[in-house]
């Protein structure tokens, strides 16, 4: 049976002909290699030389929209920066520009509620891991509509189980780069152990991180512990977390700090959480089949829901309106 080889016209009929039903959720999308936003789904390609496509070359965010506001967009962008310069990339465009460009793109999806993510690649020019055989940085934008999360989950909370999955190196660990195989693994294994999600640990044994989300503990002494960022991406969420979680000091909590947390102490702890940009908190109630505190979302929990809810609300600084 012969292999055909297609026209451009006879790519863009195929491409026409295969809607999804999950296009639906792609808004709309920035891409520098075109020059301008595309809403229509079956638009939405890159060069499949671009080395962010073939090496996992490239860096990015994902930033929450709600009601039309970018909630922590500088903090994003300054963790976007630092990836950057780690991964030695050159941004595509200065910040003032990228930020018109997220704003329009949103705006072009017309919908206030959703998921933006940013990626900065390498670029298209070859299919070698040299990176200077890119004709240079691009820019791809995209706002999908928001899945939010199940309310069982926050008032039921979710499993968790540690990953057989190795650890990124410190380096590596700390850019929030388009590398994210072990992640895939580790949000597999989770999925087929009937988890929801999963934790790695490092070569001491300490907790680590899940796969796109962060770990914390509230200790019997009522501390709040999270791991260390040397080993681990500095999450937004889980950041503003310990910053809203230091008013609670002496009422709630003792304490807010980093430190090495082994897995028989969280299984310990009197509360359990993970932290990540599309759902905020959630409580974890089992560990590795170990009941966490009495099984339920903790008090702990409940009162930084609230307290994260009221800052993406009410926070002026932490908001920019589109």
């Amino acid at each position: 049976m012969s292999v055909p080889v297609l026209s451009f016209d006879q790519v863009i009929d195929r491409l026409l002909t295969m809607r999804q039903p999950y296009f639906a959720k792609y808004l709309a999308v920035y891409s520098s290699w075109y020059g301008g936003i595309i809403t229509d789904p079956t638009l939405m390609t890159l060069p499949l030389d671009d080395h962010m496509v073939h090496r996992g070359d490239g860096v990015f965010e994902t930033i929450k929209c709600t009601d039309w506001n970018i909630y922590a967009l500088a903090r994003h962008l300054d963790r976007l920066k630092s990836s950057m310069a780690a991964s030695f990339l050159e941004p595509p465009v200065d910040e003032k520009r990228l930020i018109e460009i997220v704003l329009a793109t949103v705006r072009a999806g017309n919908n206030g509620n959703c998921m933006v993510r940013i990626f900065i690649s390498r670029g298209p020019g070859s299919f070698s891991a040299n990176p200077y055989e890119s004709v240079g940085s691009q820019l791809y934008v995209i706002a999908a509509a928001f899945d939010p999360t199940a309310p069982e989950k926050y008032e039921k909370g979710v499993k968790l189980v540690t990953t057989c999955v190795p650890i990124k190196t410190n380096y590596f660990a700390t850019i929030k780069n388009c590398n994210y195989l072990p992640n895939v693994l580790m949000k597999k294994e989770a999925v087929d152990r009937g988890a929801d999600y999963a934790v790695s640990l490092d070569e001491k044994g300490f907790l680590a991180e899940g796969s796109t989300e962060n770990i914390g503990v509230v200790s019997k002494k009522g501390e709040l512990l999270i791991p260390r960022f040397s080993r681990i991406l500095r999450g937004i969420t889980v950041t503003r977390v310990m910053e809203l979680a230091r008013g609670l000091t002496g009422a709630q909590l003792t304490a807010t700090a980093e430190a090495d947390i082994t897995p028989e102490q969280a299984c310990g702890a009197s509360e359990m959480m993970i932290f990540g940009t599309s759902f905020s908190i959630l409580p974890v109630v089992e560990y590795d089949g170990n009941r966490i505190g009495d099984g339920r979302p903790g008090p702990v929990f409940r009162r930084l829901l609230e307290l994260m809810a009221e800052d993406q609300a009410q926070n002026a600084e932490m908001l920019t309106h589109v």
